[in-house]
């Protein structure tokens, strides 16, 4: 465009040779030809009349579409799916199983620490404590005369003297003041696992064993 600051500079009437750089298909050079004010005139060149190309802008941005993309068939978002409720079906048997282990061990170390106190107690005193089993209520009775129930799910049998057994359903275990005891062994049982709070009758000590470690 030629504005009225170089509108002087070209007297009105007076062509513009404009050679357009882009050269069409035979090769040649496309002229054209103008006068100040005016629109271009295009000459023909060997190839005939030829509008000059047009590069044209993306309607939207962002819109470019993405060969070989594709989505998730039925098949595959199922075995997905199914594969997700296995994994936990797996663990939540891992995590009941460990909470039940869980739960059984803290019973026997209650039941152990029930046990020492009520040797501790003979010592002290200088007289015979008795710590009393029931196997059918799944209870025990320690020096302090509080019965404590076990957790459910768990099966309580004694081994002891045959002169602390009353009925087959009471067993007591009896501590004296040196320390000793007439000895046994509480056998906790959830399943095929079994816990043994053993007391030794010749230093009343008590150790727990979980069979399941040492096999």
């Amino acid at each position: 465009m030629i504005d009225a600051r170089t509108r002087h500079l070209f007297p009105m009437g007076e062509k513009i040779r404009v050679e357009n750089r882009s050269r069409d298909e035979s090769g040649s050079k496309r002229v054209f030809e103008s006068t100040p004010g005016s629109s271009p005139r295009r000459t023909p060149g060997p190839g005939g009349f030829r509008e000059p190309s047009r590069r044209l802008a993306p309607t939207c941005a962002g819109t470019t579409k993405v060969k070989g993309a594709r989505g998730f068939t039925l098949l595959e978002m199922l075995a997905v799916i199914i594969l997700i409720g296995i994994a936990a079906a797996a663990v939540s048997i891992s995590v009941a199983h460990g909470l039940a282990s869980a739960r059984i061990n803290a019973a026997a170390g209650e039941l152990a620490a029930s046990l020492r106190a009520t040797r501790t107690q003979a010592i002290v005193h200088g007289e015979q404590r008795v710590f009393e089993v029931d196997t059918n209520g799944d209870t025990y009775r320690g020096a302090d005369k509080r019965d404590i129930r076990l957790p459910k799910g768990l099966e309580l049998s004694v081994t002891s003297a045959a002169s602390d057994q009353s009925g087959g359903q009471i067993a007591r275990i009896r501590f004296f003041p040196d320390g000793s005891s007439t000895g046994g062994r509480i056998t906790l049982r959830s399943g095929q696992r079994e816990w043994h709070v053993n007391v030794s009758w010749l230093t009343g000590a008590i150790t727990i064993f979980d069979t399941a470690k040492h096999t």
